[in-house]
């Protein structure tokens, strides 16, 4: 972890030393000296992080280079806004200046003396940097050994030895994989079995090793750990030596003398022309698979490779290389988590009533992890059961218990070994997630602005840094470290969260590595220089007089008292970069935050503030303002002078139904917003107050990746095109018209941004635009009371990769035809408010991947589609406000039902329900349903409450 403090540092230094070391009068050589040292010790810190856990010597060292990295930005800071001072004009300016400039002499002696200070240290420092090398080759070479990879062997052997009868759950997945294992075809193929640590892998994958029909076809089988500290040379021998072993071959003589092609070779030989099953078991990297991969065989004879691994990539790159597929180990489900709960803590017996609440509370926190399951039922086995206190400290105070309890020494190694397996740029943004509460959803551009906002993310070439950012989400993601907590209809992550264990383990490393404070409590751990503070519930965690001189970042969660920012902080915090107040109880803007010089993230999402006053100007580095559901509606004109200015984002909803035109309001924008020129994000601008000056001023900020446009006049519509064909990397738009009868004029854009991949037409259009068809790379598109007099399927349906069409109130027109053949990619489809539309028809082979069809308040049409059958991967089937015709149609027993013809379409189901709604089950007469989805069922709702079918 220090060696990202290091490097954040060395950025910073490397900016300070171009600018403004030069205003630093006899501490230049100084920051020159330290910037050497400490690129040297950056480059040891890379490789020594890996260590750490297991040399407490190295620990000590480590965190002494943490504090210096800290000490030395704290230095740096202070010094730089000494330099940007705004003292007006007039006399009183001058009297100002004056008093500031010998203020300043004796700050900068200060600081010069400070960093005299550090650079001692940074001396007595490097004298154990040898020692502590020398040490650390010792350890690689092999000559010493962690206590880490000794805990990661000695599990990986216990979960070969389990007894079948100790295992819970792992009957349906190992008959799963063994089928995969024997139906596949002649070539070799690569079956990757994928979770986090602790999930189970190699008990699953021993399990299926040792079945009796998979010992049967596969006469060569051999079993191969891949250690973490791997090694391709001694991986390829131990493979010679078990592969010769199971053919009762002598290893070839001089072995351990031969180079990679040769043993690669060796093992090629041997498989040519033999049925094999190769086990690798925790494979970590891509680069561990590809050291292997050539050495066995593709040699027609249905050989196998299980691959097991915590590394997503790892197991879709493998499986792409053969006809395999990726099995996804899942957690245990709760009747599993449960079982093996009680036969582990009570030895088979069942839980005592008065146990099972806190019981399955702390099984919660498992979260289905067989490991976590076991390792605190052993904890919990040795409690006496009487002691009901006893057992609720455990839930209480789960995260003291990993720490402090021997008995899950082990399993917090064995999840530790995924975070200390992340490269140095990852770590940081990984416990970052430490500031989140318990079983929060996080959301994934909070948190790419947030990362953006501390520095973690690294500049690449060509690429922006929150395209950087969510290489690095993808990155945690396809390591388990992450998990997907919701997904839009196109495909896109909108929500992650951490598995609860994860977090206790990340929680437990901030706090000993002092990234973080979390005040969820009284019993809150302070300690000197607080860099990050999270609040949890309540102001009163928060100690009164503590030291936040040197706080960086302030989060609130769930805090209900009002806020008032003096009270709680009199001492201030001018180096604050990121201050997150989302929804805390706050009416006015917090005149706190004019002096916040470094503030780059500001959030006041749902607050109650209605104003920004002008001094925002002072912020001249606020790169996210986050006003998104406040009370705000305009922006002073000083918002002009945040030049790096990235996220703007001012909108709120005062109805929550998408049915009403104006249910979305933004704000009053400013004439002269092209000059924000860095801007990325731009939501939602009101286009009324300053028409076409206003999108022609758009025009100028070509670094625009989603653009929101509420009250468009249709004069102003060829100004805007004129903007937009310049918006090269637009990926998302919203335009929505001054009112439901005023025409949207968008037919003067030329050339469109093909870069476009969701957009949201609101208002009335004379003709489709023409350039709507030419966006190959459109996933999403939602017209909304267009009413086109043409049928705009016949546009729409070569749209390669659209994936989600909402259509209100688009077509006038009695009839819509889907061709076979168009809207390959589309899975949702929704048809509301088609007030002509008496017939509508889908032939085979049109939609062929549809899987949710929504039509709703079509008050003519009488019948369920025509072809709605050839729809074979429609899931969710929902009719909402229809008329009575059409209803009456789709009830079982009557006349010409169309009921049957639903009913059959094999995978259609419910997600959900609501008020007024009533189930057509296949195998069950119409009635009013209950809360529960149900195979092969479909939802009709009804505003009309006192329809009913008998």
């Amino acid at each position: 972890m220090a060696e990202s403090a290091v490097g954040f540092l060395l950025d910073k230094l490397s900016r300070f030393i171009v600018y403004e070391i030069q205003l630093l009068r006899g501490g230049q050589e100084e920051v020159l000296y330290l910037r050497g040292e400490l690129e040297n010790l950056w480059a040891f810190l890379k490789v020594a992080d890996a260590f750490e856990e297991s040399d407490e010597e190295l620990k000590v060292w480590i965190k002494q280079v943490r504090e210096i990295a800290y000490d030395t930005e704290d230095a740096l800071d202070e010094f730089t806004l000494l330099q940007v001072h705004d003292h007006g004009a007039g006399f009183y300016s001058s009297l100002s200046r004056l008093s500031c400039c010998i203020k300043n002499r004796k700050a900068r002696s200060r600081i010069v003396s400070e960093l005299q200070g550090i650079n001692s240290r940074i001396t007595n420092i490097c004298k154990g940097y040898e020692r502590l090398l020398h040490k650390m080759n010792k350890a690689e070479q092999g000559l010493g050994s962690t206590s880490a990879s000794n805990t990661w062997q000695d599990c990986r052997g216990d979960a070969l030895l389990i007894d079948k009868i100790d295992l819970v759950g792992i009957d349906e997945p190992k008959q799963k994989l063994v089928q995969d294992l024997m139906k596949g075809g002649c070539g070799r193929e690569v079956v990757p079995v994928a979770a986090m640590g602790g999930m189970g892998k190699t008990t699953l994958a021993k399990q299926v090793y040792d079945d009796a029909e998979v010992k049967k076809l596969f006469k060569i089988r051999a079993w191969i750990t891949v250690s973490q500290s791997f090694k391709i040379e001694e991986l390829l021998k131990d493979m010679i030596r078990e592969i010769f072993r199971v053919v009762s071959r002598p290893v070839p003589e001089g072995l351990d003398s031969m180079n990679n092609n040769r043993l690669r070779r060796i093992i090629k030989d041997l498989l040519q022309k033999r049925r094999y099953l190769i086990v690798l078991d925790d494979v970590w990297r891509l680069h561990e698979w590809d050291a292997v991969k050539y050495a066995l065989p593709n040699n027609n004879y249905g050989s196998r490779v299980i691959l097991t691994t915590r590394n997503t990539d790892v197991a879709s790159t493998s499986v792409t290389e053969s006809v395999g597929e990726v099995f996804n180990l899942k957690p245990l489900a709760p009747k599993e988590s449960w079982d093996l709960f009680c036969r582990k803590t009570f030895q088979g017996n069942a839980c005592p009533t008065y146990l099972e609440e806190i019981c399955k509370n702390i099984l919660k926190k498992c979260e289905g992890l067989p490991l976590a399951i076991v390792a605190i039922s052993g904890v919990l086995a040795t409690k006496d059961k009487r002691r009901i206190d006893e057992w609720d400290m455990v839930c209480r105070s789960f995260g003291a218990e990993i720490d402090g309890n021997d008995k899950l020494k082990d399993l917090k190694k064995v999840l530790s070994l995924s975070f200390n397996d992340l490269p140095y740029y990852l770590k940081s943004c990984f416990l970052y997630l430490s500031i989140f509460p318990e079983d929060y959803l996080i959301e994934r551009m909070r948190l790419i602005r947030l990362w953006i906002a501390e520095g973690f993310i690294e500049a690449k070439e060509g690429k922006t840094p929150e395209e950087v950012a969510e290489d690095y989400l993808n990155e945690l993601l396809n390591r388990g470290l992450l998990q997907v907590a919701d997904t839009t209809s196109d495909g896109r992550v909108k929500l992650y969260r951490v598995h609860d264990l994860l977090r206790e383990i990340i929680v437990s490393k901030s706090r000993d590595q002092k990234f973080t404070v979390i005040a969820k409590d009284q019993n809150v751990v302070w300690y000197d220089k607080v860099r990050r503070l999270s609040i949890h519930n309540t102001l009163q965690n928060v100690q009164e007089n503590i030291s936040v001189s040197q706080l960086r970042s302030l989060f609130m969660f769930g805090v209900l008292e009002k806020l008032f920012m003096h009270t709680i902080f009199p001492h201030g915090f001018r180096l604050l970069h990121v201050l997150d107040l989302q929804n805390a109880r706050l009416k006015k803007f917090p005149i706190d935050i004019v002096n916040l010089y470094y503030l780059k993230y500001l959030s006041l999402r749902g607050t109650k503030v209605k104003i920004i006053p002008s001094f925002i100007g002072k912020l001249q580095n606020l790169e996210t303002l986050d006003l998104k559901h406040s009370r705000v509606t305009e922006l002073p004109v000083e918002i002009l002078k945040l030049q790096r200015l990235r996220h703007l984002l001012v909108y709120h909803f005062k109805l929550e139904s998408y049915e009403y035109f104006h249910s979305r309001y933004g704000f009053q924008v400013q004439e002269s917003i092209g000059h924000l020129r860095s801007l990325q994000k731009l939501c939602f601008i009101e286009a009324n107050g300053g028409g076409s000056t206003i999108m022609t001023e758009l025009g100028k900020l070509n670094q625009l990746r989603r653009l929101g446009i509420l009250k468009l006049r249709k004069e102003d519509g060829k100004s805007l095109c004129s903007s937009l064909k310049r918006l090269t990397n637009l990926h998302a738009l919203s335009i929505t018209s001054i009112g439901k009868e005023e025409i949207l004029d968008l037919q003067h854009l030329s050339s469109p941004p093909l870069l476009i991949q969701r957009l949201y037409l609101r208002g009335r259009l004379e003709t489709l635009p023409h350039w709507l068809p030419s966006l190959h790379g459109l996933v999403r598109l939602y017209l909304k009371w267009s009413r086109l007099k043409d049928d705009p399927l016949e546009f729409l349906q070569h749209l390669p990769n659209l994936v989600h069409l909402e259509l209100l109130q688009v077509f006038e027109g009695d009839m819509l035809l889907f061709r076979m053949g168009g809207f390959k990619k589309l899975k949702v489809l929704g048809l509301d408010k088609f007030s002509e539309l008496r017939c509508m028809k889908v032939e085979v082979g049109a939609m062929p991947c549809v899987e949710k069809l929504i039509i709703q308040r079509c008050k003519l049409l009488k019948r369920v589609p025509e072809g709605i059958e050839y729809l074979t991967k429609l899931k969710v089937l929902e009719f909402f406000d229809m008329p009575e015709e059409f209803i009456q149609t789709l009830c079982p027993g009557e006349k010409g039902s169309d009921y049957w013809k639903v009913a059959h379409i094999p995978q259609a189901y419910s997600t959900y329900w609501r008020e007024g709604g009533w189930e057509v089950n296949s195998l069950e007469s119409l009635s009013e349903g209950d809360n529960s989805p149900r195979p092969n069922t479909i939802i009709i709702k009804s505003h009309d409450l006192q329809t009913r079918w008998k």
